[in-house]
């Protein structure tokens, strides 16, 4: 507590008053004064003390019951109270303590001991004040700390929600506010990349469905890793097929690059899962088509469901790749080796007759990165 400090002296003698107002006002407190217990109490009420000097015998409202007045008070519980008696020291005291006084002082006043007494009740009022303060800063720390949890907790369930329907990508741009509308029709060159396995019809023909189910599950769990990994966006999930577009809603340098990367790391991967999966007796392969180009992209679906789509020659280009593309294979367009050329280890393939073109298509087969 600073020097600074209000306290209020409650005497109906002025030569009292003035005394004990002298003593404290020279060590730089500031000093309030009231004639009386009925006075004392609006001072209390108005000018909020740091502590009170408290006459006991006074006309009208004695200085007990403006200390039982004082304690009545739950925002004035630690409001030091000083008691000043010219009576028998003993017995005062007793009947002081029980109206709530913290401290006595004897008449005629001994200068250094009010000084020292109200040093001390001040320190302690200081303590608690800021007890008080920090419980209080703690408290609305707290109610920031649940908000924020809340607000978290909110955020998340939403993106939750939005990923069940889009792309991490496209929930996390939606949430982020960082686009100005992904959904809205647009169009951009993209790369699309197809997957679809090889032997599949056979396999859930003899199979029994959970075993068709933990086998699309490992499937769809490896493959969905490195479309994370390489920063391509899920279109859909097909049964076993799988298509994957790069360059869009995320914008990418060189998105053939991220595509053919991606695709070679999937061969590899998928023959460690096929190996596992003949063990058991399971024949699958894994075949590729890729291909780049301008397409058509949104949502597209109805209210309750939506998907974020590519509409465009170009994803039926790398459909109908995947469709040619033998176990193991990854077919790449002809076009888009400009692109790839420096990376890829390829092959030349015969031209193809694809369904839905009517030129035969140049490709390539691509066997691995340099």
């Amino acid at each position: 507590m600073s020097a600074a400090a209000k306290i209020l002296v409650v005497d109906d003698t002025p030569a009292n008053v003035k005394l004990l107002a002298d003593l404290l006002a020279v060590k730089g407190y500031t000093v309030l004064t009231a004639p009386n217990g009925a006075d004392a109490l609006t001072k209390v009420a108005c000018e909020h003390p740091d502590l009170v000097l408290l006459d006991i015998m006074m006309p009208g409202i004695d200085g007990y019951e403006v200390c039982r007045a004082i304690r009545a008070d739950p925002s004035l519980g630690i409001l030091p109270v000083i008691m000043v008696t010219a009576l028998d020291p003993g017995r005062e005291r007793i009947r002081g303590l029980e109206a709530g006084a913290d401290d006595f002082l004897t008449k005629p006043v001994n200068p250094a001991e009010l000084l020292a007494r109200v040093r001390s009740l001040l320190r302690i009022k200081s303590l608690y004040d800021e007890v008080e303060r920090s419980k209080a800063e703690l408290a609305a720390w707290n109610r920031t700390l649940e908000q924020r949890v809340a607000e978290g907790i909110a955020e998340r369930e939403r993106l939750t929600r939005m990923k069940r329907f889009f792309s991490p990508q496209v929930a996390d741009l939606i949430l982020s506010g960082a686009t100005d509308d992904p959904l809205k029709s647009h169009r951009r060159e993209i790369t699309v990349v197809f997957l679809d396995l090889r032997g599949f019809t056979i396999f859930t023909e003899a199979t029994d469905a959970e075993e068709v189910m933990g086998v699309l599950r490992e499937y769809h769990t490896q493959m969905g890793r490195l479309i994370m990994a390489h920063h391509g966006t899920l279109e859909r999930f097909a049964g076993d097929g799988i298509m994957i577009f790069f360059n869009d809603p995320v914008v990418l340098a060189n998105p053939a690059e991220h595509a053919v990367r991606m695709a070679v790391e999937m061969q590899q991967r998928f023959a460690r899962l096929a190996a596992r999966w003949r063990a058991r007796g399971y024949e699958l392969h894994l075949g590729i088509g890729i291909a780049q180009g301008v397409a058509t992209l949104g949502a597209i679906g109805f209210e309750g469901r939506h998907d974020y789509g590519a509409i465009g020659t170009v994803t039926n280009m790398a459909a109908r790749l995947c469709a040619e593309a033998r176990a193991g294979q990854i077919l790449v367009s002809r076009p888009m080796l400009q692109h790839i050329e420096q990376l890829v280890v390829f092959e030349p393939i015969e031209a193809l007759v694809l369904k839905g073109f009517s030129e035969p298509v140049h490709a390539v087969d691509v066997r691995s990165l340099r």
